[in-house]
This record gives structure tokens, sequence and C-alpha cells, in this order.
């Protein structure tokens, strides 16, 4: 699977936006047992999405399910190296995930809940927030 990106924006550049306050939804486990719980207000890149991905399937193997609640729909720019200020905003450089604290950003269902600690630790450390493990009511 490659890079999430949108198929296509109504605009091609955004503004940064503000990352005040906790999430507006998304903060409780829907579709699995354990949910990767955000606690800090942060841009989460592609890239990052992806490497923590790998590291949550490559450590859950074949038993358990993967849900990826986040989807990086956010366009940040960059302006070219050693270049003078003005001439406009830079060129779409990629795409993010805005998070604020209490987003649920990946789920797993059909494990225990020490491999999906595991799992979620080694996905946190593929990520520039801070986050931590919950369980929906009813999951062991």
């Amino acid at each position: 699977m490659s890079m999430l990106s949108p198929k296509r924006t109504k605009f091609r550049k955004m503004q940064k936006g503000h990352m005040r306050g906790r999430a507006k939804g998304g903060d409780e486990v829907s579709f699995g047992d354990f949910g990767m719980q955000v606690l800090e207000p942060g841009w989460i890149t592609a890239r990052q999405i992806e490497a923590a991905r790998v590291a949550i399937s490559r450590h859950v193997k074949k038993l358990g399910k993967i849900y990826i609640r986040v989807f990086p729909d956010h366009p940040f720019t960059k302006k070219p190296a050693e270049t003078r200020m003005g001439t406009g905003k830079g060129g779409v450089e990629g795409y993010v995930a805005v998070v604020r604290p209490g987003r649920v950003i990946f789920e797993v269902e059909g494990v225990t809940r020490e491999v999906a600690a595991t799992a979620f630790l080694r996905a946190h450390h593929k990520l520039p927030i801070a986050c931590h493990l919950i369980s929906r009511e009813g999951a062991l």
C-alpha cells in the first residue's frame, strides 16, 4: 500500500490552522477492542502513519485486524532551501493529519491486551506525539 493522500482537493494549499482544544470526535474506540489515543496536539504525516501501521501489523501478524482512524488531508507547504523571503507560499510538500488530544488514531481487534500494548508501543516510537492505550468498554 502506498502512502495516504487525498485523491482530489478543492484547494491545493491550506492555511496552518490552530491546534487548541480537544478532539471534536473520534475520541473513543469504535471498531476494535483496543485503541491508541493521542495525548497532545500535533501533525502526523502520511509517512508517519504508514510507518506506525507497518510497526503494528508486523507485531500483530495475522491474528488481529487493524483500523486506521486518521487520514492525512491537510496539505503542508515548504519553500526551497536558501530562498529569500517573499514571492508567495511554497509548494505542497506532503499531507498531514491534524490530531488533537483525545483522538484515537489506530485500533486493533482480535488480540490480547499485551499484544496490543506492545504493538502500540512500537507504533508510538514512529510518531512525533505522545499516545497511550485505551480499551473499549467490555474489552479485556
